[in-house]
C-alpha cells in the first residue's frame, strides 16, 4: 500500500475547516463545499519572522490564514518599515498582488502560522462555475478597500489616544468573530509596530496605552490587555457619538 505523500497528507478540506465560515462563502451546499476544495493546493507553515511573501514577488495563490498572527509592510527609499496591516486566523491575505500579478509588500509571520495555499487561477475558474463565491471575492476585497479607507482616517484625523482606541476595538472586533474573548487580548505585535501602523512614535504609543491605564480603561501586562471600560474606549474613539 503507497504511503500518502507530504503534499496529500496536508491536503486542507474546506468542507471539514472551523474557519470556514470567515473566509469561504456561506450557503455552499455539500456537493459545492467539495468542489470548493479543489481550489486549495496544500497548507503551507510559516515560522515566526518568516516571510510568506515579499514586496516584487511574482503572485500566484492567494492565502487563507488558518493559524497565527501576520504583518503586511513596506519599506521606505532610506530603509524604514511602514506597517500597513495586520491579519489573523479566517483572513485571506495576498490581495496586493492581483492588480499587477506582483506583490507590492512584504507579508511576516508574528507568531509560527499555518495558511492554505489557493492558486489564484483556482479561484478564478471555480469563480465562472459559483457566482456565490465570486460574489464573496468581491466582498473581500471591498473590506480591503473599507479598511483602507479607514487607516487613512487615523492618520489624517484623529489624536493618538483616538488612534490607538480605534485600534484596540477593531482587534478585539475581529478576535471575538473568532469565538474569542470580547475583552482580553494578547498583543502578537510590538508597541513599535503598533506605533508604525498608527503613524506614531514608540514613546507616543507607550504613552497612550500608559494614559488608558492610569484612567482605569485597560490592564496592561507587557502584551497581555484587558479591556476594563469598553465604553469609555469608544467614547475616546468616536467621542461625538456620546455628547
Amino acid at each position: 500500500m503507497n504511503q500518502p505523500t507530504i503534499q496529500e497528507a496536508i491536503k486542507v478540506a474546506c468542507s471539514n475547516c472551523n474557519l470556514r465560515e470567515l473566509c469561504m462563502p456561506v450557503g455552499f451546499d455539500s456537493e459545492d463545499m467539495q468542489k470548493l476544495d479543489e481550489v486549495v493546493a496544500t497548507r503551507r507553515r510559516v515560522k515566526q519572522g518568516d516571510l510568506l511573501f515579499a514586496n516584487g514577488e511574482e503572485f500566484t495563490s492567494l492565502f487563507a490564514i488558518r493559524t497565527g498572527f501576520f504583518k503586511t509592510c513596506i519599506s521606505s527609499a532610506d530603509g524604514r518599515e511602514q506597517v500597513t496591516g495586520f491579519q489573523m486566523a479566517g483572513e485571506i491575505i495576498g490581495l496586493d498582488g492581483i492588480v499587477s500579478d506582483f506583490h507590492s509588500c512584504n507579508a511576516i509571520a508574528l507568531e509560527d502560522a499555518e495558511v492554505c495555499v489557493m492558486p489564484f487561477a483556482n479561484i478564478e475558474d471555480l469563480s465562472r462555475e459559483f457566482p456565490l463565491l465570486q460574489r464573496h471575492m468581491h466582498k473581500v476585497m471591498s473590506r480591503e478597500i473599507v479598511r483602507e479607507n479607514g487607516v487613512m482616517m487615523l492618520l489624517g484625523n484623529m489624536r493618538a489616544e483616538e488612534r490607538l482606541a480605534a485600534f484596540l476595538l477593531n482587534l478585539v472586533q475581529r478576535l471575538h468573530a473568532r469565538g474569542l474573548s470580547q475583552t482580553e487580548i494578547v498583543l502578537r505585535m510590538t508597541r513599535e509596530e503598533i506605533g508604525s501602523y498608527l503613524g506614531l512614535k514608540l514613546e507616543t504609543v507607550s504613552r497612550a496605552f500608559s494614559k488608558f491605564s492610569e484612567e482605569g480603561i485597560i490592564e496592561v501586562k507587557q502584551r497581555y490587555v484587558r479591556i476594563i471600560d469598553p465604553e469609555a474606549l469608544k467614547k475616546i474613539f468616536n467621542p461625538q457619538t456620546y455628547c
